[in-house]
This record gives structure tokens, C-alpha cells and sequence, in this order.
């Protein structure tokens, strides 16, 4: 009895279990419609909670199958679209209700919304999900060994160490974080963003899936047991498992982020600030739980693999398509304009990606560096919240611009002198992506691999 509770089909079984009452209420009650019908928001904040999390399992599972097919950094690629899909939602939401509403309150405030939901999910995956997720990954190898985590003696000075495969992708987010510093001083998000921001997002994916399939981590559970199964049957896995948790989690998503943003507004919380606070940090929960389920299994570097690749889906597809939703609900082709205070949240969450993508340089980050990141980004988003709980009117947008500018500056002073001080560590980045890159185009040897 006890050998067939340890198969993995019956995991997969408890996974989708979790789904089972969201799905019931979704067909029942109409949630795809009107995302709390007849639902209290508690029970919306349950149902869907649980659904993210079944699906989550089971995307990760397709994700780890599908590793014996095609290249892992495509796999993880993909994993990343289909886990941040829940943002993806979000955002065109309110993209689609500013071209709807175009010239109106409404759509002035839908495209604000847009831009404010965009940047607090990205500094969320960098200031909880990268900062977080390093902190565990270090506190894990205490009970179980993780190659990936150097110990070092000193305060904080253990790391983890990043796979030097990841270079292409730190190298073309630090492009797509260069040119984000410039989408302000245009005034919106129009069709050049969208060419520059989508087409670096596929020219990656065209660099990435030309890559060999090799042998990673070896599988355990619910992964190896789908890898034993014929190519086509196995792949038949894969896409269904993709099909049926980014499904789930799309459909998932605005029910719990609703229901979290009726919670917060009986308890006093201002609709903006859960709006970028709050909704972001419920749909990145799938990713989160993603990488923690990898992390708990000692794959640490295909975890963070994970975060950095979805920091550069957000960071160029997001933003990318904003302009495509809003053009499409308009008519015809626009720009997504913002005010000055969504500015300036691009440039502080620009800011952000620039220090964190210089921390990564040397292809890793340690304790003491992911602290940083996490009490920068707590300390700001603490303080915001304060100036909007104890000022109102034109002294609250005052402060909050100050405040934003503030932190701008400090994350760019941080990232500058970091960049200063690993040059070394910058050019040995951009070699290896040069490598990578005449690797997938058959323009140079492929390097051996170390083990």
C-alpha cells in the first residue's frame, strides 16, 4: 500500500486535486466572467490559491520532463512564459481597458494601472523572488548539500553560485534594462518599444532552441518517471501538462487577485498601491512556488535559471505587448501613455534590474548581497506606503516622486560601482555569451562542458 501512496501518478493526482474547486466554482459559477460571482472573497482567495499552487507542481513537472527532449534553457524558457502568464493577464487587462476607454478618466487610470502592475511584478521577482530564493538556497544547503552554494567564512558571505549558461540571458536583460531607461523620455510604451523590447525576446529564443540537448541534474519523482515513457507519449505529457496548468493558472489569477484586493480594501489598503503591490505579488506566487519546489530538491541553479529567464520575459515580452493590447482596444496603432509618477516607477524598477544584473556578474550572489536587494526593496516599498497612508494630495505625490527618484539613484550608484569594480567579470559575461551565440549558429566549436 505504502509503494503505490509513493508513485508518482498519485502526486500528480494530489496536484490536480488542488484544482478541483477552483475549476467547480469556475464552471458553476461563472468565474471567467465575473471573477468573484457569488463567491465571497475569501473563498476566491482559497480557491484560486490552491489551483496556482497544483498547477505550479504540475508545470514544474512538465518543465523537468520536457529537459530530455529539447535544450534545458528552452525548457526553462518556456516554463518561465507559462509562470509568469498570470502577470501577462493582469497587465492586458488594464492595457486593453485604456484603448477601450481611450481620452477618459477611466482609460488615464487603466493605463497607469497597467504600468504600475508591470513594474511592481518585476521588482517583486527581483527584490523577493532573486533576493529570497538566494537567501533559502543557502539556508537549504545547511540540511542538504547543494553544489551550487559556496560557503565562505565571514558575516553573510556564503553565495550561490549562477550557471555560466545563463550569460546569454543576463546579457540580453542588461540590453533590455539599458534601453528601459530611455521609455519614459518618450512619454508611453508605443510600436518602436514593441519592435526593439519583442524582438530582443526573440532573437534569445532563436539563439536558445538552437542549443544541444543535454544531460542535465538527474531526474527523481514525478520527471523521471515521465522521461521513461516512449518520445511521443512523453511529449503528449509535456503539452498536456503545459495546456492544462497555464490554463488553470490564466484562468486562476484574476479571481485571487480580486478577492486579495477586496481583503486589502476592508482592511484600509488604497486600491493603487494593492493594485501594484499586492495583484503582482499573487500572480507571481506560481513562479515562487515553482523555483522553491526546485530549490527543496537541491536543483538551486535550474531555480535561479528560472527567475533570471523570467525577469527577461517580464522585462521585454510585458512591456513589449503592452502597446500591442492597448492598439488592438484603440483601433488602431498607439501609445500607451503614463504620468510622471509611472515614470519614474519604470526608472526606479529599471534601476533595480541594472544593480541586480551587476551582482550577477561574477555568476554569483552572496548572502550579504541578496539582503541588500531584499531590505532596498522592502525599506522603498514600506516607505511608499506610509507617505500614502500619512499625506494626502499634492504632499504625498511629492513625496512618493522624491522617494522613487531617491532609490533610482541609489540602485544606479550601487550598480555603477559594481560595474567599476568586475570589469574583469563583465568581459569574461559578454565572451561567454559571444561563445554561446556562434555555438547555436554552428560558427564555432562547442566548448566541452565542465560536469
Amino acid at each position: 500500500m505504502s509503494e503505490r501512496l509513493r508513485h508518482p501518478l498519485v502526486a500528480v493526482a494530489g496536484a490536480c486535486l488542488l484544482t478541483l474547486p477552483f475549476i467547480a466554482l469556475f464552471v458553476t459559477r461563472g468565474l471567467h466572467l465575473d471573477p468573484t460571482a457569488n463567491v465571497v472573497p475569501l473563498t476566491a482567495v482559497l480557491v484560486g490559491g490552491l489551483a496556482i499552487l497544483g498547477a505550479a507542481f504540475l508545470l514544474a513537472w512538465g518543465a523537468e520532463t520536457a529537459e530530455k527532449d529539447v535544450p534545458t534553457a528552452f525548457a526553462i524558457a518556456v516554463l518561465a512564459v507559462l509562470a509568469v502568464a498570470p502577470e501577462y493577464a493582469v497587465d492586458a487587462l488594464y492595457a486593453w481597458e485604456a484603448g477601450a476607454f481611450e481620452g477618459t478618466e477611466r482609460g488615464v487610470e487603466a493605463a497607469n494601472l497597467a504600468i504600475a502592475n508591470m513594474t511592481g511584478a518585476n521588482r517583486i521577482l527581483i527584490g523577493i523572488g532573486w533576493a529570497g530564493i538566494a537567501l533559502l538556497t543557502i539556508y537549504r544547503a545547511n540540511q542538504v548539500r547543494d553544489s551550487a552554494v559556496v560557503q565562505r567564512p565571514g558575516l553573510l558571505a556564503d553565495a550561490v553560485r549562477i550557471d555560466r549558461d545563463i550569460s546569454l540571458e543576463i546579457v540580453f536583460l542588461l540590453a533590455a534594462t539599458v534601453y528601459a531607461l530611455f521609455i519614459p523620455l518618450g512619454g508611453g510604451i508605443g510600436v518602436v518599444d514593441t519592435v526593439v523590447l519583442v524582438g530582443l525576446y526573440v532573437l534569445y529564443l532563436g539563439i536558445v532552441v538552437r542549443g544541444d540537448v543535454e544531460e542535465g541534474d538527474a531526474h527523481v519523482g514525478v520527471p523521471a518517471y515521465f522521461q521513461t515513457y516512449p518520445k511521443a507519449p512523453r511529449i503528449a505529457v509535456v503539452l498536456g501538462l503545459f495546456a492544462f496548468s497555464g490554463l488553470v493558472i490564466f484562468e486562476a489569477v484574476h479571481p485571487f487577485a480580486l478577492g486579495l484586493e477586496e481583503l486589502g480594501t476592508g482592511l484600509g489598503i488604497p486600491p493603487f498601491f494593492m493594485i501594484q503591490w499586492l495583484a503582482p505579488l499573487a500572480s507571481e506566487s506560481p513562479e515562487l512556488i515553482v523555483v522553491i519546489y526546485l530549490v527543496n530538491k537541491a536543483r538551486s541553479t535550474a531555480g535561479f535559471n528560472a527567475l533570471i529567464s523570467s525577469k527577461l520575459n517580464q522585462w521585454t515580452l510585458l512591456i513589449g505587448t503592452l502597446a500591442v493590447v492597448y492598439s488592438l482596444a484603440v483601433g488602431h496603432i498607439g501609445t500607451l501613455s503614463f504620468d510622471q509618477k509611472q515614470a519614474a516607477e519604470i526608472w526606479i524598477t529599471a534601476a533595480q534590474s541594472f544593480f541586480a544584473i551587476a551582482i550577477l556578474m561574477n555568476f554569483e550572489i552572496s548572502a550579504r548581497e541578496a539582503v541588500v536587494l531584499l531590505v532596498l526593496f522592502v525599506s522603498q516599498v514600506a516607505a511608499e506606503f506610509y507617505v500614502i497612508q500619512a499625506y494626502a494630495g499634492a504632499t504625498e505625490a511629492t513625496l512618493s516622486l522624491f522617494l522613487l527618484y531617491a532609490f533610482t539613484a541609489v540602485y544606479i550608484v550601487l550598480g555603477l560601482g559594481l560595474f567599476a569594480s568586475r570589469s574583469g567579470s563583465l568581459r569574461e559575461l559578454l565572451g561567454h555569451t559571444a561563445v554561446t551565440v556562434k555555438d547555436a549558429f554552428g560558427t564555432s566549436p562547442t566548448p566541452e562542458r565542465a560536469d
